[in-house]
């Protein structure tokens, strides 16, 4: 098969319809469009408008606070370690850190950091750096005798 022999499926395509040109087109003097008003004319963006009441998007209370600086943090999950060492993406007797994860392909890209999260079992011994963890992920490694070093600085409890 060649690229120039490539074509659609029967019925997957149809011809583009030509409005606007004769009442015997079918399709011709208000082209599909019924009759004046707002919707019929060209440039009409009305999508929320409520003919000059106040839109429901605009009555309704406003509620949280999104930071324009916040941090993402790149997640994975002890279970997707463990998994990659089995596979022997990644070496358990190596220090395992965000440019390993990286490089084996166990996570795409490390954003802001990236954060280890309890799901799944782990079984093998592994020294692991990274931005942020979770207690339980952190216990899991340790309980499996590995360590876990949090690169990002901890938030006081007040």
């Amino acid at each position: 098969m060649k690229l120039n022999e490539l074509s659609d499926n029967l019925g997957a395509t149809s011809a583009r319809m030509r409005v606007g040109r004769g009442v015997g087109s079918g399709k011709g003097k208000t082209a599909g469009r019924g009759v004046k008003g707002q919707k019929a004319r060209s440039g009409v963006a009305i999508k929320g408008f409520e003919g000059g009441q106040m839109p429901i998007h605009m009555r309704m209370p406003k509620r949280g606070f999104n930071r324009p600086n916040a941090k993402t943090f790149a997640w994975i999950n002890v279970g997707r370690i463990e998994k990659a060492i089995t596979e022997g993406k990644l070496d358990a007797k190596k220090p395992v850190d965000e440019a390993a994860l990286i490089a084996s392909g166990v996570v795409r890209r490390a954003k802001d950091g990236i954060r280890l999260l309890a799901k799944g079992e782990i079984s093998s011994k592994i020294e692991i750096t990274v931005a942020g963890a979770s207690k339980a992920a952190v216990e899991a490694v340790e309980k499996a005798g590995g360590t876990v070093t949090v690169t990002a600085p901890v938030k006081s409890a007040e």
